[in-house]
């Protein structure tokens, strides 16, 4: 049996979502490793570390986030997010999957994806929430730049998903603390972090047979990444610098078989 990318380790407490991660309760938890550059695994810019804590009710994910310059614009929950320097976190669910962005301005972006050759029939079309005629849907093929002859499908073998742009997890709770001065590039900025607690309830449409909450040693497979806007020469650097806590060796974020194995254990 493969190891684990990282361990998630039990907390009895229930944690209060303040964006505060100083807590003691983090202080105990298993931070993971300096993220690494997203395609090549090589250093990233700047330091990202990520930590995750779960209980009978809750998964709790934690980020400190280095930034010199803090900068964010996108206000509106559900806009593009990954437009402004963002944490994303991404949750597989065998045919459906999960993505959640926040910027340092707390805004939050939500969407559920669902593989199109497992959607006909399935339980998601007894939903109103995920009907196609009313919905805020659309295809989505998932590789960055979609050229040529994957231009409709994108590159991964399982072709096209839903995206389910008006999709929100019930009991979501996020928060952001900044250490600096935002959207002021006069003086250097230390870090932001970020906190975010998702009930297990909530997740039921992304168990895919698994127990809830899971069971000692189960596995998840799980995105932490970081985007992160840079300009040079006056120009902003497309596309964005993508770090993660395990390499994908592609610049694409929507490979659920390239994301990290999260176990959960209730001791180290």
């Amino acid at each position: 049996m493969m190891s684990a990318d990282y361990i998630a380790t039990w907390t009895d407490e229930e944690i209060q979502i303040d964006g505060d991660i100083s807590k003691p309760v983090w202080q105990r938890a298993n931070w993971s490793e300096r993220f690494v550059d997203m395609v090549d695994g090589g250093p990233a810019l700047y330091e990202t570390k990520s930590a995750i804590l779960w209980n009978a009710k809750y998964l709790y994910i934690a980020f400190r986030i280095e930034e010199p310059y803090l900068s964010a614009s996108k206000t509106e929950r559900d806009s593009i997010v990954f437009m402004d320097n963002d944490i994303e976190v991404f949750i597989d669910g065998g045919d459906v999957y999960y993505e959640l962005e926040i910027n340092a301005l707390n805004t939050v972006y939500e969407v559920l994806f669902a593989w199109k050759d497992k959607f006909p029939g399935s339980a998601l079309t007894k939903q109103a929430q995920f009907d196609l005629g009313t919905a805020e849907v659309y295809s989505f093929g998932g590789d960055y730049d979609r050229q040529g002859e994957h231009f409709w499908r994108g590159t991964h073998t399982r072709g096209v998903r839903w995206a389910f742009r008006d999709f929100d997890l019930i009991g979501l709770k996020t928060a952001v603390q900044l250490e600096g001065t935002l959207n002021d590039h006069s003086d250097v900025d230390k870090e932001w972090s970020a906190e975010i607690s998702i009930p297990w309830s909530s997740l039921e449409i992304l168990a895919h047979g698994r127990s809830l909450p899971p069971g000692e040693g189960d596995s998840w497979s799980l995105f932490l990444g970081r985007f992160q806007k840079i300009s040079l020469n006056g120009r902003e650097v497309h596309p964005h610098p993508a770090s993660a806590l395990t390499p994908h060796g592609i610049y694409d974020t929507h490979l659920p078989e390239k994301w990290s194995s999260v176990e959960f254990r209730k001791l180290l």
